[in-house]
């Protein structure tokens, strides 16, 4: 008999452990489920931190690529004045330096 109740607890006993593997199977995939939210949650939150900073640094350089623009039109204004004044104060002096470099250039580029 003692074999009997050894061989009719064995099947029990599977029975037991194959409704334990399925209970942790079916908590993995839960388990599973609620990982996978989670990361997309994080990867939407990642790109639109990604894309926020992304839109700021352009604006920033946009921003900083006017303000270059304006400085260097207000440069090339103050030469063109200097250029001027230079010009009137001193019209012989300037048009001899015009010659020279006009000399130059022609010499360059016959070469």
């Amino acid at each position: 008999m003692a074999t009997s109740a050894g061989k009719a607890g064995a099947p029990l006993k599977n029975e037991a452990t194959q409704q334990d593997l399925e209970a942790e199977i079916a908590k993995l995939r839960e388990e599973m489920a609620k990982l996978v939210d989670q990361m997309a949650k994080t990867r939407d939150t990642s790109y639109s931190a990604a894309r926020r900073a992304a839109t700021e640094g352009l604006e920033q350089a946009k921003a900083q690529g006017e303000a270059a623009m304006e400085d260097i039109k207000a440069q090339a204004r103050d030469v063109e004045e200097q250029l001027s004044e230079t010009v009137r104060e001193k019209p012989i002096t300037s048009l001899a330096i015009a010659a020279g470099v006009g000399f130059l250039f022609a010499v360059l580029m016959r070469r």
